[in-house]
């Protein structure tokens, strides 16, 4: 990133608090810039869930942390550029033939019709940075938290010791209603919970249920 994406990205993300107020909760210590690359995963309600969790991280996180977003919303014009050259946005292919915009989520596991994505993901975190994502596959009413894609158990397969760690992300969707392209400033909190690891031979539906579990304790905070 050229110093004129930096300056772009830092003025974003500063806009993007403001406007949010999102307020920052860590129930774990941060990690260092050195620690080993992570994913984020959070609750989806909201076109600006993404953005917002990129811009609540520490500079030094959000430096090396990508995005997961859906290519057909970003495709074009400003999003374009914010994805590919600010956010450094990891997009995938989603929703062919359902002629609507898909949402930015979680991509299928390889046997699901996606097999490049995991394998692209991965090569993302052997690079030693982290990324967001968002499990649920769609977005949902930001009151309850859909049960979990299976996407996030086939990357922490591939990628043993992997850390995940849940994001809730509180009144998101009153910032920008589904269907909406206005802003409605509001206080938002975003709090990152203890990180989760995929258990030696731990089996896709207990995992996930112990992935949506720990999501659904920072809620219930």
């Amino acid at each position: 990133m050229n110093l004129r994406e930096q300056v772009v990205g830092s003025t974003l993300a500063g806009f993007v608090k403001l406007v949010t107020g999102a307020n920052a909760r860590w129930y774990a210590e941060p990690p260092s810039p050195e620690a080993r690359a992570r994913v984020y995963f959070a609750n989806h309600s909201s076109h600006l869930d993404f953005v917002t969790l990129w811009a609540s991280l520490p500079p030094r996180l959000r430096a090396c942390t990508r995005p997961v977003a859906a290519a057909d919303y970003w495709a074009s014009g400003l999003r374009a550029y914010l994805a590919q050259k600010v956010f450094r946005a990891v997009l995938v292919d989603r929703g062919k033939g359902t002629g609507k915009a898909p949402e930015p989520a979680a991509p299928k596991s390889p046997k699901g019709g996606h097999g490049d994505t995991i394998p692209r993901l991965s090569e993302v975190l052997g690079g030693g940075e982290s990324l967001i994502f968002f499990p649920e596959g769609t977005r949902g009413d930001g009151q309850e938290v859909a049960a979990f894609k299976s996407g996030l158990y086939h990357l922490c397969a591939t990628n043993p010791g992997l850390e995940v760690v849940p994001v809730y992300l509180e009144n998101m969707n009153r910032v920008l209603p589904k269907g909406e392209v206005l802003l409605v400033p509001l206080m938002c909190t975003v709090s990152f919970g203890e990180p989760v690891q995929l258990g030696e031979a731990e089996p896709k539906e207990d995992f996930l249920r112990r992935a949506h579990d720990a999501l659904c304790a920072m809620r219930d905070r």
